[in-house]
């Protein structure tokens, strides 16, 4: 129950509950706010309330902006799109003047952003305050948020298990209600993956959908893409509207909607040619959570009369064993490189860790030659995929293969760590080749199938349709040809009414 207090102006305003707080998505408060039924001023000091309470256990949030919170929320226009409530950022490619942004790494503690990312431009014309930067692995290099710096984000549905990464710490704020979305940038399934940990929608936008800029072009040689997770469709929606759109200087540009996404979400999907498979792409076994995810979802879907059928996938082991990781390896040589430039002196472990010491230094044990063969195998496999959308609309498939695992399970082992040092000092970067496969059947048997969009440039999307009887999530992915995240979005929506989550809590 809402109640109202009376000031001593006798202006009237709502006193919310967290619990109540708890019941909206972004645009639900947004309206209130409207109405004058409550302040952002308000709204943020409910989030923090329970930022105080909640992260000391999951830490989510590792640079709280609270006075910064406080400031914006009291100049909101409470007309704008989000009526100045709080909003958490994802500390890693996006810059908010006047702050630090560590990207997880220790070498990055006393950067200072001097501008707004383009993005971080369009949060503000949104009408959102910044309560804090969320936790990160260094450089969004893992599917787990556990960086050295600032230690382990905990998943708020089982706090001994992971929040999924690169955008754990955003997944898990959000899944434990200090915000109702959050950033999530994903260059490998880093949206998508905390989205199914954390029983949240998260969609990757097409290659192009949003500038990177300013100090961005292409992130991953175009693999990256900003957006969010959030608990609703709609408010996914509503934020692509907002800050999709190029800027001058940006290599990729896509044609704009055809309408607001949010408008989208009225419109039936109609009958849609759907494939799936639960065969994982590198051989290994899917959970048979993961598997009953989609096999019940397939069904969900036959039965709001769509055309669903299982089919071999335009998808091939190599693809992310060669050529997507070939691609990991220069990039991380790259961020050790620029992080050397800012330090004024090479980087060394105690700046970096071992794991992303080791993938650096693969990354300058392969040529040019090398990274440019397999960057452009990229383009034989989208044309493969393109080749597979002439039949179908969407392909269907788990969007991890395993319930959230242990933390820690998939950090590497003591003797990696010591293996990694020893080529450093030793200058033997071409003994760590020997462990190239051995590390992409760890990278890839926990993510099969995420990245292939991140390559092919294609639209995304995770969607909560299952929990363990444990009471953990398992989301499902949807991918569809590049430009249609219309279509991913009114599914979305028929998925959201035909078997609700909001109501599912995280009690942490």
């Amino acid at each position: 129950m809402i109640s109202f207090r009376t000031h001593k102006s006798n202006e009237s305003c709502l006193t919310m509950t967290f619990e109540e707080y708890r019941q909206y998505d972004a645009l639900g408060l947004a309206g209130l706010v409207k109405k004058k039924e409550i302040t952002a001023s308000e709204l943020v000091e409910i989030a923090i309330t329970r930022a105080e309470s909640v992260n000391p256990t999951i830490n989510a949030i590792i640079h709280p902006l609270y006075d910064m919170a406080k400031e914006m929320a009291r100049n909101a226009d409470p007309n704008s799109l989000f009526g100045g409530q709080p909003f958490l950022v994802k500390d890693l490619g996006l810059e908010i003047a006047g702050t630090p942004r560590r990207t997880g790494c220790r070498g990055y503690q006393n950067y200072i952003s001097q501008s707004d990312s383009i993005v971080v431009e369009r949060f503000r014309k949104a009408g959102f305050s910044f309560l804090g930067k969320t936790n990160t692995p260094e450089f969004g290099l893992t599917p787990y948020t556990e960086p050295v710096l600032f230690g382990p984000t905990r998943n708020p549905w089982n706090i001994e298990r992971s929040a999924g990464g690169s955008s754990g710490g955003s997944g898990a704020a959000v899944a434990a209600g200090i915000t109702p979305l959050a950033s999530a940038s994903d260059g490998g399934g880093s949206i998508r993956i905390p989205a199914s940990c954390n029983g949240l929608f998260g969609i990757k936008p097409s290659r192009g959908r949003i500038s990177l800029g300013q100090k961005s072009g292409e992130s991953w040689t175009g693999a990256v893409m900003e957006h969010c997770v959030s608990r609703s469709v709609r408010d996914s929606a509503a934020l692509l509207d907002a800050i999709q759109g190029p800027a001058p200087g940006d290599p990729f540009v896509i044609p704009a909607p055809e309408k607001p996404y949010l408008e989208t979400l009225k419109e039936a999907p109609g009958k849609l040619r759907i494939a799936f498979s639960i065969t994982h792409t590198l051989g290994h076994t899917i959970d048979s959570e993961c598997v009953l995810a989609v096999e019940k979802t397939a069904k969900l879907l036959e039965s709001l009369g769509h055309e669903v059928e299982m089919a071999p996938l335009p998808y091939q082991k190599e693809d992310l064993t060669k050529s997507f990781i070939m691609m990991i390896f220069g990039e991380a040589a790259a961020d050790v490189a620029e992080l050397g430039e800012f330090l004024g002196r090479p980087a060394s472990f105690s700046d970096v860790e071992e794991g992303t010491m080791g993938i650096a230094l693969l990354g300058r044990a392969f040529s040019a030659k090398d990274f440019a063969y397999h960057r452009r195998q990229w383009n034989t496999m989208a044309r493969r995929v393109g080749a597979f959308y002439q039949q179908y609309d969407l392909i269907l498939t788990s969007t991890v293969s395993m319930p959230p695992f242990p933390i820690g399970m998939l950090q590497p082992t003591p003797a990696e760590k010591r293996l990694v040092r020893i080529a450093k000092a030793l200058g033997l970067r071409q003994s760590l080749k020997s462990k190239i496969d051995e590390l992409a059947e760890k990278i890839f048997s926990y993510i099969p199938y995420t990245a292939f969009a991140n390559m092919t440039g294609q639209p995304s999307m995770s969607v909560p349709m299952h929990w363990t009887q444990d009471g953990l999530p398992v989301g499902v992915m949807f991918t569809a040809d590049t430009g249609r995240e219309d279509i991913l979005f009114r599914l979305a929506a028929q998925l959201e009414q035909a078997q609700p989550w909001m109501g599912k809590i995280a009690e942490v």
